[in-house]
Formats: structure tokens, sequence, C-alpha cells
């Protein structure tokens, strides 16, 4: 991998306080990525200091602001694992889905193009950014059945009611604050039966191109709540052209062709849009009238639950014996009675104040050589 900076490696902090769990991750996964450019980490990044040399960033966030972006060094993918977007919407699963009306409220800049060129590849539901349209958009999909109410800036799994009826929708919709609907939004859309959720990404870092699908894990947190537990990986140096030439099921071809759309509509419809990580969640399932659906839930244009894999697969192939196909997984196991594999890098394991008891790891499984 051939150095293209001589800076060093910053995590650069979002503007709420991370949990501790979250914040060891981070830090390891920008040592890695570090260590794999030839650069040194430099830790959190600090706005009093002066930088020497320019800088290569590990946002905990997508990153919002294009000028803010480049007056920080931060013009292209190559200079981030991550993403910028220039409006505080666009990084959330709020654009995955159109408005309910016309005459719905939305953000300045809302991109109607893009919600039309992705319509075909998402699952039937809308967003809102007023408890108004929330109501009209559940009821209208509650006529086909039951429906799944996301918060845009919930993660892991967290944040989601299945509502089934419309009092239900009218009694969760009054526990909402109005000002934070408006704010960042609310997603409203169809639910699936029996899902699995599948991992579609491309991560560039330095000049290497890799290029996965994979499948996400749900485990119990420590309050009993089914949250993402992890991923499993397999990935390819190079472009989707050499993903696709895996033998692969149509369901997962299906989910990268989705994917690829909803990527592409990224980039052609968000002004000032680029990320060097760009993944995507592809749900499929049962709907209401037992049809087989599949669909693209949102998009993760930060680090992520799969980053850790998707880094040691980098490192795989950086390796004199370079592999054609790397397995690598993401492991999050929560409480004390469960344990990782044995062969599994651990990146945090302890008592968080928020979460409570987390072992977080990584592994490399299998290699599929040249």
């Amino acid at each position: 991998m051939s150095n293209l900076r001589q800076g060093g490696v910053v995590v650069y902090p979002g503007p709420d306080q991370e949990a501790e769990h979250e914040r060891a991750t981070h830090h390891e996964i920008a040592r890695r990525l570090a260590k794999l450019q030839g650069l040194d980490f430099a830790g959190e990044y600090d706005p009093a200091k002066d930088y020497p040399e320019p800088l290569y960033f590990v946002p905990v966030d997508v990153f919002v602001g294009v000028e803010k972006a480049q007056r920080l060094g931060m013009r292209n993918e190559y200079d981030l694992f991550g993403g910028v977007v220039p409006e505080p919407f666009m990084a959330t699963k709020s654009i995955t889905h159109p408005l309910v009306s016309p005459k719905s409220s939305a953000p300045l800049a809302w991109p109607e193009e893009f919600c039309r060129r992705v319509h075909d590849v998402v699952l039937t539901g809308y967003s809102a950014f007023s408890l108004e349209d929330a109501q009209l958009a559940g009821l209208r999909l509650l006529e086909f059945g039951p429906v799944r109410m996301k918060s845009v800036r919930a993660t892991a799994g967290r944040g989601q009611a299945l509502i089934t009826s419309a009092d239900e929708l009218t009694d969760k919709l009054n526990t909402l604050d109005a000002e934070e609907v408006a704010r960042h939004g609310l997603v409203l859309e169809e639910h699936l039966a029996d899902i699995t959720t599948h991992s579609v990404g491309q991560v560039q870092v330095s000049d290497s191109l890799i290029s996965y699908y994979g499948t996400q894990h749900l485990t119990t947190d420590n309050q009993g709540a089914v949250v993402y537990g992890g991923t499993d990986l397999v990935v390819v140096e190079g472009s989707w052209e050499a993903l696709l030439a895996l033998e692969l099921s149509d369901e997962v071809r299906n989910a990268i062709a989705k994917a690829r759309v909803f990527d592409t509509a990224a980039i052609q419809c968000l002004p000032g849009f680029f990320a060097s990580r760009r993944n995507y969640d592809v749900a499929c399932g049962v709907d209401a009238s037992g049809a087989r659906r599949i669909g693209v839930l949102e998009q993760s244009w930060r680090i992520g639950g799969a980053s850790s894999a998707e880094v040691v697969a980098l490192e795989a192939f950086q390796t004199k014996s370079a592999p054609k196909v790397v397995h690598a997984s993401s492991i999050e196991i929560y409480g004390t009675e469960r344990h990782p594999p044995q062969d599994a890098t651990i990146l945090f394991s302890g008592v968080d104040a928020d979460v409570g008891a987390i072992t977080k790891c990584v592994m490399l499984g299998c290699y599929d050589y040249i």
C-alpha cells in the first residue's frame, strides 16, 4: 500500500461524548489504519494543536459540511476513513424514503431526485419531519400490514418500534418530541418477518480498494433488547466486478445490485458528497402478504460495526502471499457468560457505563489464495 501523505492519523470526535467501548474500538481501528499507511497515530484531533503535516482523519460520525471538511484537509476519499455530506439529514436513514406528500415538511435541500432514484431498491416507506406527516405516513402503510418506526439517529438496531394498528401509531407518536422529529426526521417503513440483513460495501484506504458482502448477526444486550451482534464479511480486493466474479447466491447478487444503485445515486445526487467507506444494510424478508422482499435499509458512511473486519481484511491483502478472498468477522458480546472465539483479537472488554459488560472483537477466518 503506497503512502499518499506524510502526516499522522487522528480520530475526529463527534459533538456527543462517545461510550467507552466505542471510543476504545475507534482508536484501535485508527491505529491499524495508521500502520496500514505507514503513518503515526496521533490520537484524538485537537483543534488547538499545530499539526505540521497533512492529516488522515477517522471521524466517529459522518462529517457534515463540505467547506469545513476542506478547511481541515478532508478534500476527497483519500483524506479520511468515512464520508462527508453537505447537510446533517443526509448522514441519516431519513434520505432512504420519500416524503408522504408534496406539502410535507422537509429540510432545505431535500434530495427529491435521490429519493426518486432509489425508490425501487428500498422498502416501501416514508420519511417524516412532523408528527402530522408521520401519522399520515403510518396510516397509509398500515393499510398493507405492520409498520416499523425508526429513530434516524439510533444505531445497533435500537430506537425502533413495531406498529400494528392506528391506535398504536397514535400512542407511539404521542411519546415523541415534535422538535426532535422536525430537526432530524423519523422513518416509517413496511415491516418484514424472517429477516436477514446483508452488508454490502466498499472501502478505499490509500491505493487499496476492497469490496465485500456479508451477513449481520443479532444478539441480546444487558437489558434484554435484541441489538446488533456483529457481521461476517466475504471480502475481495478490487471493484464491484471483482466481488461479482465470486460464486454468489441470487439473493446476495440482488443485494449487491440494490446497494450499487443506492451508492451511485448518492454520488450523483448529493452535492459535495464523498466517502472512503460506503456500507449499505440490505434487508431480505417476508412482507405481510407473504411475498419475499429485499431492499436497502440505510447507508453507513462512517466508521461502523463492521469496520474492524474491513481493516483486518485490508491487512490480509497487504501480506506477501496475497489472498484472493478474505473472510473476516466483527463480534459484539454482552454480559460475562459468553466468551469470544479463541482466535479473536479483543478490541474492548470491560464494563461500559452506558451498556454494561461488553466485549468487542474481530477475527480473520479462512483465506482463498490465488
